[in-house]
């Protein structure tokens, strides 16, 4: 499965991937056209930002490198970070001068299968407004037959990551997920 998921992302396909909190629609994060496509399968508008996930710092850096020397928290946080270069601006949102970054603790194939890609654009295996799916059943089965791949990974947490803004002069925790942002911006200081 993982030379599946490996071959549709490539190929500018969406894949279903487990992270450490719930599935994740996936898609390859240069590849615009592919982005737009996992937009339109899940039913997300435009404008709505899309975190990047690397299955290590080091690839996110290499994707956005005026992120070298800042400071990244792993795990199930997304993290809004300055983006001045305007980097991947399908992924942004209303707000090209930021990027949500994310380096979740991936289960095995989810993590190779990023690894070889290098960085994904993913969002939650829903529809807009829909529960956050823990199970591969519990996903939509318009984004399962849609996707390229899907790799499952049995139950995951269940939760959403921790979204904390560091793009003002203090941190903004966007939205509580699976950890407390406490525990991340105890880990950035």
């Amino acid at each position: 499965m993982i030379e599946q998921a490996v071959a549709a992302l490539r190929a500018g396909e969406p894949v279903v991937l487990p992270t450490d909190t719930v599935y994740g629609l996936a898609a390859e994060a240069r590849n615009e056209a592919a982005v737009r496509g996992l937009y339109r399968l899940k039913g997300r508008a435009q404008p709505q930002p899309t975190a990047i996930v690397a299955a290590e710092v080091e690839a996110l850096v290499e994707a956005v490198p005026e992120l070298h020397g800042q400071a990244v928290v792993t795990g199930p946080y997304t993290l809004i970070l300055p983006n001045p270069r305007r980097r991947f601006p399908w992924l942004t949102g209303e707000r090209p001068e930021t990027i949500g970054v994310r380096v979740p603790n991936l289960p095995p194939d989810a993590r190779e299968v990023v690894r070889r890609v290098g960085v994904v654009a993913a969002t939650s295996a829903n529809l807009p407004g829909g529960p956050d799916p823990r199970t591969v059943d519990e996903i939509p089965e318009e984004l399962r037959v849609g996707a390229g791949a899907v790799l499952d990974a049995g139950e995951l947490h269940g939760t959403p990551s921790t979204v904390i803004d560091l793009t003002g002069p203090e941190p903004v925790v966007v939205r509580e997920g699976a950890v407390p942002a406490a525990e991340a911006l105890a880990r950035l200081v």
